[in-house]
Formats: structure tokens, sequence, C-alpha cells
């Protein structure tokens, strides 16, 4: 056969085909990923086929038995692997750093017209921005705390194209996925669609209402099959606890190994006692939070074969599907649709109750996520606690509580901790720290006049910001809080460049707080009093 027996599965205007590499290349994609024919298992499950996958297939298995078959060989010759371009970017001394960040956008942006046929990007109608180095597509929540420094960027036009491009995920796909890739359609990521329709509206790029269908078709997929569970019951991401409250999980409809970590779940499921699928669903679970992978999903802080995520009901998922509830809410009664705000009210009250029952704790002063499987509270206190006042659904009381344990156990010299853990090897564990954590940190801190303190964690996640830029001329994906030679690290990847959120959140705090000196700073003239502020406390 030949590829004209095979026509392209979709046009640009059409529906995708929605095989995932796994699917689409079977034996091949194993040996592939197996044999370590890249360093990085996201690098095969990217590339574009030179011709039709099952022509491919076809010669893989006519030939792979040969004694002189050359796996490496033949896959180079069949696809073509994305390679970022060398020196596609240069960072300019003159440049400020929000200058550096401006010329970045454009770097970053893709268009649907760069989807080749085969391959498991997901077509989307619009342009978007990627975060960067690896991760050559879009993401769900990374695409909230990048909006937040388009918008200061000026870039309206990208906003709206984002916005209709997530609308477009949710009718055409039920959710938001993971990302526009194929093997990410099985999971989403945590759901703050309800935040960019506020985003939307307060910069005019959209009313928020006219989100309002996609908002209630979201909310029915993280709903699923819950009004049916009796007490003690589980399932996909609803758990009904003992008293019939009803709270939510991470989940994947998948039990195999991501395919863009394909050799590294095969590895870690080997090192548990417990049944592979158990483990792959746990670990896809983990990638659905964004949070992947930290101490925080662990039975054992150090290790990752202990993994219990579909166990655990976390803290900041529930906040925000607490403000999916309330946005639902807000924009039914706009819409002149009373029975459903009063529907959606209720939905809200009953979590914020269920929430304080399960997830704080009055002795520590902090939200907590909760073990249901166990029925006990977790005791690793994370930057989670402080979803529910970025929400505004904590109390005044709850919010002190968690404004004093913050600054005593998280705040390092660099901004706000992820966890309480180091030596995990995990990269949401000490002593990394994440742009969008410090967002959600100092938007709950100030909801709740906690002004002080928020304006602590800006004025030091800056400093560090500002300290690499000028020694490195780059933005990062993560940083280590604390003035130091060594690069964040932990994980499965690289540290990479870019980066979508850390350019998002820095440049909107950067605009919130003109007199810091992250506004004077330039690439590659590193100052020594960076280092000496930063030093001020110990990590």
């Amino acid at each position: 056969m030949t590829d004209a027996d095979y026509p392209f599965e979709y046009d640009q205007a059409g529906a995708a085909d929605t095989l995932s590499p796994a699917e689409r290349y079977e034996e091949l994609f194993v040996a592939v990923q197996m044999q370590r024919v890249f360093d990085d298992s996201k690098t095969f499950v990217d590339c574009a086929p030179h011709r039709h996958p099952q022509l491919i297939l076809d010669d893989y298995r006519a030939q792979s038995t040969a004694a002189d078959f050359d796996l490496a060989a033949f896959v180079h010759a069949n696809f073509s692997v994305y390679e970022l371009p060398r020196k596609a970017f240069v960072a300019n001394p003159d440049d400020s750093l929000a200058t550096h960040i401006d010329r970045l956008w454009p770097v970053l942006t893709r268009h649907p017209r760069e989807h080749p046929p085969f391959s498991s990007l997901l077509p989307l109608p619009h342009d978007y921005v990627v975060p960067g180095g690896r991760f050559t597509e879009l993401y769900y929540w990374d695409s909230y705390f990048t909006m937040l420094g388009l918008d200061e960027s000026g870039h309206c036009e990208l906003l709206r194209a984002m916005a209709d491009n997530f609308a477009y995920l949710i009718d055409t796909y039920g959710h938001i996925p993971n990302g526009n890739r194929t093997y990410y359609l099985g999971r989403s990521q945590p759901p703050v669609f309800a935040l960019m329709t506020d985003l939307f509206e307060e910069t005019g790029v959209h009313r928020a209402s006219d989100y309002l269908p996609q908002l209630r078709k979201e909310y029915a997929f993280w709903m699923d099959g819950g009004e049916a569970l009796r007490p003690g019951e589980a399932h996909r991401r609803c758990v009904r606890l003992a008293d019939g409250s009803l709270l939510n999980r991470y989940w994947d409809e998948r039990d195999t190994p991501r395919e863009e970590s394909y050799r590294e779940d095969v590895e870690t499921a080997r090192a548990s006692p417990r049944p592979a699928h158990e483990v792959y669903r746990h670990l896809r679970a983990a990638a659905e939070s964004g949070w992947d992978f930290s101490s925080r999903w662990l039975d054992d802080p150090h290790c990752l074969a202990s993994i219990r995520t579909t166990c655990i009901l976390p803290v900041d998922l529930n906040s925000f599907l607490y403000k999916l509830e309330r946005q639902i809410a807000r924009l039914s009664a706009i819409r002149g649709q009373p029975h459903c705000a009063e529907q959606f009210r209720g939905y809200a009250q009953q979590r914020r109750a269920a929430m304080n029952r399960y997830l704080w704790n009055e002795a520590s002063g902090a939200f907590f996520d909760y073990d249901w499987a166990n029925q006990r509270q977790r005791d690793n206190l994370t930057a989670a606690t402080l979803a529910p006042l970025f929400v505004q659904q904590a109390s005044a009381h709850q919010a002190a509580g968690v404004a004093r344990i913050v600054r005593e156990r998280l705040l390092a010299p660099g901004g706000l901790r992820t966890t309480e853990i180091y030596g995990s090897g995990e990269q949401w564990d000490c002593p990394n720290g994440w742009a969008p954590l410090q967002w959600i940190g100092i938007r709950g801190l100030q909801h709740y006049g906690e002004q002080t303190l928020a304006l602590e964690i800006e004025e030091r996640w800056l400093k560090i910001v500002s300290y690499l830029f000028e020694r490195e001329s780059r933005l990062v994906e993560k940083y280590v809080l604390r003035p130091c030679t060594e690069h964040a690290g932990g994980g499965e990847y690289a540290l990479q460049d870019g980066f979508g959120w850390t350019n998002g959140v820095t440049r909107k705090l950067m605009q919130e707080d003109p007199a810091h000196e992250a506004n004077r700073c330039r690439a590659g003239q590193c100052r020594p009093e960076w280092a000496s502020a930063l030093a001020g406390s110990s990590d």
C-alpha cells in the first residue's frame, strides 16, 4: 500500500484524529521508549511521521527481526524530530526584564497551520502560547498564569485567541486536556477556566457569561458519576465520604504508563509491590494535578513508587472547583437563570462545609489534603494550603492561621516553598519554588488583608528571578529559592527555559511593584547585592 491509500485524517477545520502514539505505533512505540532511542521520553511522542503511520508500522514489522536492524536509524528515517532552533532567541543586554519578557511572547506563540498531520498534536483554531523548552504545546493551568503577563504586555489578541481555544477544547472533548496532545486526553489539569473567564472580562476580551455553557460542561466532567455514589464510594474524580459529603480527587481515564514518560513509569511500577496498573493510575492522576511529582502524593516522601494520588482529596483542586461552582452561580444569575444560580450556590456551600470538616486543621491553623482511603487528614504542609484564600473560600480566622504557618514554615529567601520536604528527588518539593504557587499565595493573602506577608513573598520572588536573569540572561520553569550557583532540579527532565508561567507571573508582579529593583535589572549584568539581599535568611 502507499500513502495515497491512507488519506489524512483531519484538515485544519476538521476534527482531530485522537489516536495516541502508543495506540498508533503499538510494538514500535514500546521498542523506541524502552530501548532509549531518545534520552527524553517525550521526544518520540512529539515526532511527526514522514508518511502514513500504518506504512511505517508495516515496515517496522517486516524489518525489525533482521539481525542488522537499526532501530534508531529506522526512527530517524521515518520521523521528524522537533528540535529547538539554536539561538532562536538571544537576550539583549540593553533590555530590561520586562522588555525581555515582552520579546519572548512571539517566540513562544504557535499557529494552527503548524499542526502536522498524524502527529500527536491536537489542532486548535487559533494562535496560542506554549511554556517553552520541551513543552511545545498548549497547557491548561500554565496558560492562566501566562495570560497574566500577556495582559500586561498588551497582547489582548492572544488572550482572545486562547480564550476561544479553551472553549473549543471543552466543546470538542468535553474537558480541557492536560495539553493539546492526543496522549493527554485521558486527563485534565487544575480547573482554572473559571479564573480565566474573570480575566477575559477584566481585560475586555469577552464577557465571562459568554462562557457559561463551557463552564457547566467542564463542571459535568469533574463531577461525573458523583450523584450516584453512596458513602465510602468513589468514581472517577468524585469521592463520597462517610457523612455523605462529596469532594474531588485527581484521576486519569487510563491505567497504563504515561506515553510521554513511558520508560520512567515502567521502572517506577517495577519498584512497587502493587499491581503495575495501580501505580500507573496514581502517576497519571498526579500529572493531572500539575504537581508531577511531589512528596505530597507519596506514602514514603522519598519513594515515588509509594505514590497514592487517587486516595487523596487535594486542597487546591477542591478550592478551584468551589470557584467554578461560585462562578456558574454568579453567571447564571446574570443570564436570568435563578434556579441554576441557586443550585450552584448550594453546591459551593456544601463543598465549603466539607472542606472545613475534612481539610481544615484548627490545631495547626492550615488546610491539609485528606486521605479518604485511610480516613485521616494528611500532615504534610504544602503551598496548596493557600488555595482556599486565593478563591476566597476561607474565613478570616482561617486566613489568619494560614498566614502564620506560611510565615513560620514555608517562607524562603526566594519566595514561597512548595513543601517542607528536602531530598525527595521530586521537582515539586524543596528547595524548588514555582511561579504559579507564588501568585496563588500572594493574591490569596491580599484578599484577606495580609499585605505584609504578600509583599514579602513578592519581593523575594522578584529578587530570585532577577538574580538568575542578571546572571544567565534567562527565565526558567522553576527556581531554587536561595542565591546559589545550582539550578532547580528533580523530576524526569532537565530545567527548561522559556518560560510561560514564570514570564506571566513575573511580568504582572513587576507592574504591580514598579519600585522593585527587578524593573531596573539587565541581562548578564549580575550585581553582588542581589546575592547578599537574598542571603538574609536560610532556606
